[in-house]
């Protein structure tokens, strides 16, 4: 515990060190960089206003100027040079006016100003007999006007202008920039005020704690200002990475509808004529040869754009996303483009599959009743796909497809024998699980697959209807074999 304390302690120490080393190197930044280099590049959304800001601050500047030579020429018994009090109020007047577009300008033209009114009064004019305006005699001469125990250093205009360039800067720079002019600005005032050499009366704390608040008040409002735009926009932002983040959701999830679906389809009859290629010259007697070349091409295309097609298939699921938890992206399982197929078309995929030389057979228990299209089309994809895959990996195999209308519930079943010949080569992606997989979440069901005891698999699928059946088949049970280990997944 106590070593935990000595370190925290030490990196303390250690940053606040940085911190202190790092301080000049800010300020050059923030208050030199920032008044030679261009303006603020940030825009925030109050500079809509800047022509009425401009407009005002112009209008308000005559006032302020002459405000300013009020104080330093008739502010009370001992008056400047009224020449020298234009100059100073003049440039005070037009910092508050350059503030809206060069900030950290204004700020130095106004601390300049407020400098230049004691330095030149304190220190050069009054102690040398100097005259404060070139050509006058030494019967110009006067002592600063200003009672120490007002505002001094500052006047009132002075202060004012000083209140307005801090509040304007706080508004278009950083924290950092704002707090660190406060400072420089403090430090000047307090510097002035406390080696001032004609002292008509000693400095009144009061005074100065009045101009400490009210520059302070100022950055302070501006900061705030300034924070509350910052965050306003910071949630535009964020809000339209939001609505960008959902419109690519829901194109990945379309991506993906359409990498399903020509998976289940294109390829299950690509893998069909494939078949079908290789099965015909055994069907055919003493085949010529030129029937066995075509027919050999047949083949060979029809595995060239199932391999193009997984190529296709790969780039539409690189950036997959998961669905909204519907069954479809439509919300039912439907297009409302074209008609999915249904388990109605079961006889016509048998059909097909049989045509191809492969002995399936099929079993339907159960009272049939319509489902919720979701179901029919995840039913019809999965048997689809399970036969592909028992022509692709197990050729010369027998399969069964058995199909149960249950209370509440359809379930899928497919399993075929052990192949009796190796199969050939099927580069795949895996995905006609995947896809599977993926179909009887989205409509909350559970499917197992795996090899069975005498060297077949197994495709087994529950899928809830919603709709509880009139009369139940106790015969339909499902399969109850666990599902198989993630890793056995090598089905494209």
């Amino acid at each position: 515990m106590g070593e935990n304390g000595a370190s925290a302690r030490t990196r303390a120490r250690k940053r606040l060190v940085t911190a202190v080393k790092g301080l000049p190197r800010a300020l050059r930044e923030d208050l030199v960089a920032g008044a030679v280099g261009p303006p603020p590049g940030e825009r925030p959304g109050w500079l809509i206003w800047q022509p009425v800001i401009v407009l005002v601050l112009a209008s308000a500047a005559p006032f302020l100027c002459a405000l300013s030579v009020s104080d330093l020429a008739h502010g009370g018994r001992q008056t400047l040079d009224m020449r020298l009090a234009l100059l100073l109020g003049s440039v005070q007047a037009l910092a508050v006016i350059v503030a809206a577009f060069r900030p950290v300008v204004a700020w130095w033209m106004a601390t300049a100003a407020m400098v230049a009114v004691v330095a030149g009064v304190e220190y050069v004019a009054a102690p040398h007999g100097l005259p404060l305006w070139p050509g006058d005699g030494p019967a110009a001469v006067r002592e600063f006007p200003v009672d120490r125990g007002g505002l001094y250093p500052w006047t009132t205009a002075g202060l004012a202008a000083q209140a307005v360039v801090l509040l304007l800067l706080a508004l278009r720079l950083r924290f950092r920039a704002a707090a660190g002019a406060l400072a420089v600005t403090l430090v000047a005032g307090l510097v002035c005020g406390a080696g001032a050499t004609q002292a008509g009366a000693p400095l009144r704390a009061s005074g100065i704690g009045l101009a400490v608040a009210v520059l302070t008040i100022a950055v302070v409002v501006g900061a705030a200002l300034r924070g509350r735009q910052v965050a306003r926009t910071e949630l535009v932002v964020q809000e339209g990475i939001t609505t960008e983040e959902r419109a690519r959701r829901a194109l990945l999830e379309e991506r993906n509808r359409i990498a399903r679906e020509l998976h289940d389809v294109v390829a299950h009859h690509m893998s069909v004529i494939s078949i079908q290629a290789q099965v015909a010259p055994h069907l055919a007697e003493n085949p010529s040869d030129a029937l066995k070349e075509n027919l050999t091409g047949i083949r060979t295309n029809a595995v060239e754009a199932l391999t193009e097609l997984r190529r296709v298939l790969g780039v539409l699921r690189s950036e997959e996303a998961p669905a909204y938890g519907t069954p479809e992206y439509a919300g039912d399982g439907t297009t409302p483009h074209a008609p999915q197929p249904t388990l109605d078309r079961l006889d016509e995929l048998v059909g097909n599959v049989r045509a191809a030389g492969v002995t399936v057979t099929t079993d339907v228990t159960g009272r049939r009743r319509p489902l919720s299209p979701g179901v029919e089309l995840s039913a019809f994809r999965i048997v689809q796909e399970a036969l592909s895959n028992a022509m692709r990996h197990a050729p010369g195999a027998r399969v069964a497809v058995a199909i149960a209308y249950r209370t509440g519930a359809l379930t899928v079943r497919v399993t075929n024998t052990a192949p009796d010949r190796p199969a050939a080569a099927s580069p795949g992606a895996g995905h006609g699980l995947l896809g599977m997989r993926e179909r009887t979440a989205m409509l909350g069901g559970e499917l197992a697959t795996g090899p069975t005891p005498d060297g077949g698999y197994e495709v087994s699928a529950v899928l809830p209807t919603g709709a509880p059946a009139t009369a139940p088949d106790p015969a339909s049970t499902p399969s109850t074999r666990p599902p198989a280990d993630p890793t056995e997944d090598t089905t494209p």
